[in-house]
């Protein structure tokens, strides 16, 4: 009486019995596998070799792809220096707005920038970021925690812009002094690109832009 063998249990035994092809040579050349690659029989050395290679190419596509994500992470890092180096050297307040919306649309090459501020000191009242404001743009404004990235609904925020009609993709950002619950602002980029803001991508750099902003723009408040 002989019972089956159970595949786990031979397994099992290769891996507890690392020689056994050593002691069995002979079988790596005879025991023939199916190639999904050559799609006909090939010996247990070669199948073996398929399954190198395939990890192989695996692990280089893997690579490859995190160099592009670093390169394009270095790219943004160097864009981001130059724009706050350009905040940094506008040397009068009343300036900074358009100085941070201009360097926005041509170092990240975003098509419209525009900002708008409230509750400005009064040396800052007449400056154009505190036009057509209203108070449901301010609520708005304070309920946004993080950037909001997606189609233009026809926000109130969208019609600011210069040609807010041909705007199909928005990002709005929170103007805030640390963490205080009410905003003094509101940043504002767009784009005819239907994609290039969507729900779905990642808001840490322009959280980081949004911060950087609120950071440069609080000395115009009250």
């Amino acid at each position: 009486m002989t019972s089956q063998l159970d595949s786990d249990l031979i397994a099992e035994y290769l891996l507890d019995h690392p020689h056994f092809f050593e002691e069995h040579a002979e079988l790596l050349s005879t025991v023939k596998l199916t190639s999904p690659v050559m799609g006909r029989a090939v010996s247990l050395q070669e199948r073996q070799m398929e399954i190198l290679r395939e990890k192989i190419r695996v692990q280089e596509l893997h690579m490859a792809d995190l160099m592009r994500i670093a390169q394009e992470n270095d790219e943004i890092t160097n864009k981001f220096q130059s724009w706050t180096r350009a905040l940094l050297l506008t040397r009068n307040e009343s300036d900074l707005p358009r100085a941070l919306a201009d360097q926005l649309k041509e170092i990240f090459h975003v098509p419209q920038v525009t900002v708008r501020l409230w509750n400005l000191a009064e040396a800052h009242a007449g400056n154009w970021t505190s036009e057509s404001v209203s108070e449901d743009a301010r609520i708005f404004a304070n309920g946004l925690s993080a950037p909001f990235c997606g189609p233009n609904k026809d926000f109130e925020a969208a019609t600011w812009l210069e040609d807010g009609a041909s705007v199909k993709s928005v990002a709005i950002l929170p103007l805030r002094v640390g963490a205080s619950p009410d905003a003094f602002g509101l940043l504002v980029l767009g784009s005819p690109d239907p994609n290039r803001f969507t729900s779905d991508m990642g808001t840490d750099f322009l959280t980081r832009i949004g911060e950087t902003a609120s950071a440069a723009l609080a000395c115009l408040r009250g």
